[in-house]
């Protein structure tokens, strides 16, 4: 069976785009492939790494890497989903082949601010939006109920 390929894009790659990608290949990992890249390759985001690990998934291995070296690989995506504001959406490069766009604003996780503990609580707020949008498109791009 071919996987839906998906690519979730934010600015730097270090959180909310890892979170997505994580989250589809949770709960879909049969039926997609979800990888995430950023305009710019940043650094992991601890704290995203914290949150994802509280719920069973570790990211923490993961790589960032820029949209424009997954770009120039040529590697096809049905679906290539932003997940930052609507003006960084815009930076996102078209990718070739019958690609369907979509843009779903989440805060920047790099911006939170307080304690540790009051940052961590506010990136779980973010994470389990990312999950719920998921949750709601995954019939449509899985083709599975939860």
């Amino acid at each position: 069976m071919n996987k839906t390929k998906i690519l979730f894009v934010c600015v730097h790659n270090s959180a909310r785009s890892q979170m997505a990608a994580a989250w589809l290949n949770h709960l879909c990992g049969r039926e997609c492939e979800a990888s995430s890249a950023g305009f710019e390759a940043g650094t992991l985001n601890p704290l995203a790494v914290e949150a994802m690990a509280k719920l069973g998934i570790d990211i923490s291995g993961n790589q960032t890497q820029s949209v424009l070296d997954v770009f120039r690989s040529g590697k096809l995506f049905s679906y290539v989903v932003t997940v930052c504001d609507r003006e960084t959406e815009e930076r996102c490069p078209i990718f070739p082949g019958i690609t369907h766009r979509l843009a779903w604003s989440f805060p920047d996780p790099a911006k939170v601010a307080g304690s540790h503990d009051e940052k961590l609580r506010q990136v779980e707020e973010i994470r389990d939006a990312i999950r719920a949008r998921l949750e709601e498109w995954r019939q449509e791009v899985c083709g599975v109920n939860l």
